[in-house]
C-alpha cells in the first residue's frame, strides 16, 4: 500500500516543484533589471555620479512623461514640469523607443535626483531635481577617429561591404561622392577601393560615419579619386587635381507663375478627394510651357503613367532621379533611352492624368527614395580656389600616402 501511494503521490509533489520552480524563474525574469552605476555613460551627459546609481529605461508605446516620471518624483513636480518648462522641451514630443535615464542616490530611499531623457542619439534633456526644478538641454559628446577600409567588388558595392563587414552607411557615402564620375550600376568584379573615413562614436558606442576624408575608387582600370576638402567654411569633395566632384541642378525645371503643391505625406488630392501622400512639387503654369532637364541624363521612362498622366524619369547618376507628370506632350526624340543634357528641354506642361489644371508635377529620388525638391541642396561645383591649391595640394600628397599604405 505505502508503494502504491508512493507511485501516485511522488510525481505530483515532483511536478509541483517543477512547476513552482517555473514561476519563480518566470516571475524573476519579470522583475526590472537594475542597471548597475555606469561611470563612463554618465560622463556622456557631463555629469559626475562616482557616488551616484544610474538605471536606464526606454520609452513604451503610448507612454508618456507623466507616466514614467509618477513613480519617481512628486505629481506636484510633474505638474510644475508640464506647465512652465514647454519652452525647452515639450513633454508631448516624447517617442517610444527612445532611451531616458534615472539618477538616484545610493540610500535607502533612493531618491530621484536626474532624470534625462535622450531626444536623438546626441542631444538630450536633463530634468534636476536637486533643488528648485531646473531643465536644460545639453548634447553629448562625439568622438571622431579616423578609419580606413578597403575592399574589391565581386557583384556590387553593397555585397563588398557586407563581405568585409563594413558599415553599409560608409557605401551610401561613397555612392554619393561618386555620384557624377563612376555609374555604380555599371561597376565590373575586380574593381576595387580604398577609403579613410571618420567614425563617430559616444563613449564605446558607434553612432555613425562623418565625413570621407580620402578614397580612391578603381573602376575599369581607372583610378578615381575623392578628398574632402574645406573652402569658404563650406566642405566638399575634389579630384586629384582639384576639380569638383559634385554637379549642380536647376533651381527649378520651368518657368512657373506659382507654387500650387508642395511635398507632403498628407495631402488632400484635388481629384479623388482622400488624403494621401504628394511626394512632389506641383508648378502651375500655362499650358504648353516648356519642361527642360534638372541635369544630365538618361531617360528611363516616357510613357503615360496612369495618374501621372504623360510622364518621364531621368536617371542622373547612382544616386538622383527626377520625375515630370501631367505632361501635354514629349519634346521631339524624347523616349527610354535618350541621354539629354542639363537644360534640354523634355516635354510641356499639361493636365494629363489625374489633373484639375495645367501645371507639372516634379519629382526627385535620391537612393529610389523621394525628397523634398525646395530643400534639396544643390552643392557647390567650382574648383579649389587658386589661393588654396597649395594647402590643397600639401592634403592630396599626404592622404595619397595613407590610401597607399592601406594595403
Amino acid at each position: 500500500m505505502k508503494k502504491l501511494w508512493l507511485r501516485l503521490v511522488f510525481p505530483l509533489i515532483m511536478s509541483l516543484i517543477v512547476l513552482i520552480g517555473v514561476i519563480v524563474a518566470v516571475s524573476l525574469l519579470d522583475e526590472p533589471e537594475e542597471t548597475s552605476p555606469d561611470v563612463i555613460s554618465a560622463r556622456a551627459y557631463h555629469l559626475s555620479i562616482d557616488t551616484l546609481d544610474i538605471t536606464y529605461g526606454e520609452v513604451k508605446k503610448n507612454q508618456n512623461l507623466s507616466e514614467i516620471l509618477s513613480p519617481l518624483v512628486s505629481m506636484q513636480t510633474i505638474d510644475l514640469i508640464s506647465r512652465t518648462t514647454r519652452q525647452i522641451f515639450d513633454v508631448r514630443k516624447i517617442r517610444p523607443g527612445n532611451r531616458y535615464a534615472v539618477i538616484t542616490d545610493r540610500d535607502s530611499l533612493k531618491k530621484t535626483l536626474y532624470f534625462i531623457y535622450e531626444i536623438t542619439t546626441t542631444d538630450f534633456v536633463v530634468y534636476d531635481f536637486r533643488d528648485t526644478l531646473h531643465v536644460y538641454l545639453d548634447k553629448k559628446v562625439v568622438t571622431k577617429t579616423v578609419r580606413s577600409a578597403s575592399g574589391t567588388i565581386s557583384s556590387s558595392l553593397w555585397n563588398a561591404f557586407v563581405d568585409e563587414n563594413l558599415n553599409i552607411n560608409l557605401a551610401l557615402k561613397m555612392a554619393d561622392i561618386y555620384a557624377w564620375t563612376i555609374d555604380f550600376y555599371g561597376l565590373q568584379k575586380g574593381d576595387n577601393f580604398d577609403v579613410i573615413y571618420e567614425e563617430l562614436s559616444i563613449d564605446t558606442m558607434s553612432i555613425g560615419i562623418g565625413n570621407i576624408l580620402g578614397s580612391r575608387f578603381n573602376s575599369s582600370g581607372h583610378d578615381f579619386y575623392a578628398f574632402y576638402f574645406e573652402q569658404d567654411h563650406i566642405g566638399t569633395y575634389f579630384d586629384e587635381l582639384g576639380g569638383s566632384l559634385q554637379r549642380t541642378f536647376l533651381k527649378a525645371p520651368l518657368h512657373f507663375s506659382r507654387i500650387s503643391s508642395r511635398f507632403s505625406r498628407a495631402r488632400k488630392h484635388p481629384v479623388l478627394k482622400i488624403y494621401r501622400p504628394h511626394f512632389g512639387i506641383d508648378y502651375a503654369a500655362p499650358r504648353g510651357t516648356p519642361v527642360v532637364a534638372l541635369g544630365d541624363g538618361k531617360v528611363v521612362e516616357a510613357r503615360w503613367n496612369g495618374g501621372f498622366g504623360r510622364y518621364i524619369k531621368i536617371r542622373h547618376n547612382s544616386v538622383y532621379s527626377t520625375g515630370y507628370g501631367h505632361l501635354s506632350g514629349y519634346a521631339k526624340g524624347i523616349q527610354a533611352g535618350k541621354f539629354v543634357k542639363q537644360g534640354d528641354v523634355i516635354g510641356y506642361v499639361g493636365s494629363s492624368g489625374l489633373s484639375t489644371g495645367p501645371h507639372l508635377d516634379f519629382r526627385v529620388y535620391k537612393n529610389n527614395t523621394p525628397v523634398d525638391p525646395l530643400k534639396m541642396e544643390s552643392p557647390p561645383a567650382e574648383p579649389v580656389d587658386t589661393v588654396n591649391m597649395k594647402t590643397y595640394n600639401a592634403l592630396v600628397k599626404t592622404m595619397m600616402g595613407k590610401l597607399d599604405s592601406i594595403h
